[in-house]
């Protein structure tokens, strides 16, 4: 929920072998959480979107993170070495993470890629929701406008309350078999 705080992670980037911790992006005044993962077509829709949002917002401040949790068991594509291509081959300006227990995916309650978060300067949840409302496969196809993600953006770092959003769409989390959280089917749409 809104005002809940950010739940902590200590991982290792995959580009930079360092551990990258929650504390690290403490008093920034927006803080970008993303579950994000290489194969995924939403997420593949929306990566040079990504990049260029976190560009332009990170010179206001912004610290962004993003964590593959996708299990390496079912979707070995997801896994480190590969992250680490796909990170340099998009120019990721922020740490891509990589969450192999799927606790903090856990801990955030995320349900899919790509899923994000935004944190005020106190590390408090102000937006949860869909970067925005173009989709993969669109006819016409869509360019992603980041106008969801932006408009929190900009409420965030102005100290004003975020906008409501529709709930992120894309691709299940992988969950390694047998670890699935709880909350797991709930989302799964039946057709």
């Amino acid at each position: 929920p809104v005002g809940e705080p950010a739940p902590y992670f200590e991982l290792p980037d995959v580009v930079t072998g360092k551990i990258v911790s929650l504390n690290e992006f403490k008093g920034a005044p927006a803080t970008l959480v993303m579950f994000i993962c290489n194969h995924c077509p939403y997420v593949v829709h929306l990566k040079t979107a990504i990049v260029d949002v976190v560009n332009e917002y990170s010179k206001k401040g912004l610290k962004a993170v993003a964590i593959s949790s996708n299990s390496t068991q079912t979707h070995p594509q997801d896994g480190p070495e590969k992250m680490a291509e796909d990170a340099k081959k998009y120019g990721y300006p922020f740490p891509y993470l990589f969450d192999e227990s799927q606790d903090i995916a856990k801990a955030y309650k995320a349900a899919c890629t790509p899923e994000f978060y935004i944190f005020d300067s106190d590390l408090k949840l102000t937006y949860h929701g869909q970067w925005d409302s173009s989709r993969p496969k669109q006819d016409p196809p869509q360019i992603p406008t980041s106008a969801d993600i932006r408009a929190a953006l900009d409420a965030t770092l102005a100290a004003k309350p975020a906008p409501r959003s529709r709930p992120s769409i894309g691709c299940n989390i992988k969950w390694t078999p047998g670890k699935e959280p709880e909350y797991y089917g709930a989302q799964i749409v039946k057709k």
